[in-house]
């Protein structure tokens, strides 16, 4: 892997193996809580993420992913800033679901509150078994401000997210991959390297398809259905024109490209 220079805070770490990009958590004394810095740092990333940069794996130092907000900066915000505040966590959270290229996350240790909302944002989640989460807002007396209301029920269900507030329910590795937590679950200390495996089958597909699964197809699902056939039309058209795609099918009809058995 080569380290590339960026205008990050020291709390987040950067590399690159060929076109994966590897954004790193990096305050593992703070179980990687994040502050104003590392969220204003994870939003310049990922919207000046370099073109050659195919996909992108968001990992962590130490024995946990994310412990969610920093709740040392915001004890004493009103609630004019705390609007604001959440605002901010919803621009950095939306550069990484709308962004321009698919986003793995690798989960270990706590991965709750903030770090749960930023985890829902990315496109694969990969979660060893040492990965817990949970949404202890209730216990603080705050709610969800980074996105969570509106992305953890697509993936679990309003009933099941609510029993997670209200309750102080943790999930476990294997609870959160049969819930929808999770895409993946690998052994301690695999995590990373099973993402970055999938980061580089990723960054080898055709940019074109990449682009409509994570920009197209969320919308396309969200919509009523003669929208959502009427999209899927015009991005089927969109993708299929590009001289990416025509050269990809005749390799296909040629023999040369690998059949979905060869993985």
């Amino acid at each position: 892997m080569s380290t590339t220079p960026l205008d990050l805070p020291p709390t987040l770490g950067l590399t690159h193996a060929d076109r994966v990009a590897v954004l790193t958590l990096r305050r593992p004394e703070k179980r990687n809580a994040i502050d104003d810095a590392t969220l204003l740092g994870i939003e310049r990333f990922f919207t000046d993420l370099p073109t050659q940069v195919g996909c992108v794996v968001i990992a962590a130092e130490g024995d946990h992913f994310c412990a969610g907000l920093d709740l040392a900066e915001m004890a004493e915000r009103d609630t004019l800033a705390g609007v604001r505040h959440s605002r901010a966590w919803h621009r950095a959270f939306e550069a990484i679901e709308f962004g321009p290229v698919p986003v793995v996350s690798a989960l270990k240790g706590a991965v709750i509150g903030g770090g749960l909302e930023l985890a829902a944002a990315t496109h694969l989640r990969v979660a060893e078994r040492s990965t817990f989460y949970a949404l202890p807002e209730g216990m603080r007396g705050i709610f969800v401000g980074g996105g969570g209301s509106v992305r953890l029920p697509r993936l679990i269900g309003a009933a099941r997210m609510a029993d997670l507030m209200l309750t102080g329910r943790r999930y476990d590795a294997e609870e959160g991959a049969a819930v929808g937590l999770s895409h993946y679950v690998a052994d301690d200390g695999a995590g990373l390297d099973l993402a970055l495996e999938l980061a580089t089958r990723i960054a080898d597909n055709a940019p074109q398809t990449n682009f409509a699964i994570i920009q197209a197809l969320p919308r396309i699902a969200e919509a009523n259905p003669r929208e959502g056939y009427f999209m899927e039309a015009m991005m089927a058209a969109i993708a299929q024109g590009t001289d990416d795609a025509k050269q990809r099918m005749h390799a296909f009809l040629d023999g040369r490209a690998p059949k979905v058995t060869d993985r």
